[in-house]
């Protein structure tokens, strides 16, 4: 089991349980995000996180390649 299939389960199973006690999906992504963020600045700086954060932000659109995708 990879840590996409890992990490994919439990997201899956916060939405589902999100939605049995009607948590707004919009409000358990952000508290996930603010508990990766917390974990990332256990072992990274704060800069480094930024980066990460920035790459995903830059490139979320799923309509546009990625600079480094061959034709």
């Amino acid at each position: 089991m990879s840590a996409s299939d890992i990490a994919r389960h439990h997201f899956d199973a916060a939405l589902k349980q999100a939605d049995a006690t009607g948590v707004e999906r919009e409000g358990l992504c952000r508290a996930l995000l603010g508990l990766v963020v917390s974990q990332y600045l256990a072992t990274r700086g704060v800069a480094d996180v930024q980066s990460e954060l920035h790459f995903v932000a830059d490139n979320c659109d799923p309509d546009t390649d990625f600079m480094f995708m061959r034709p």
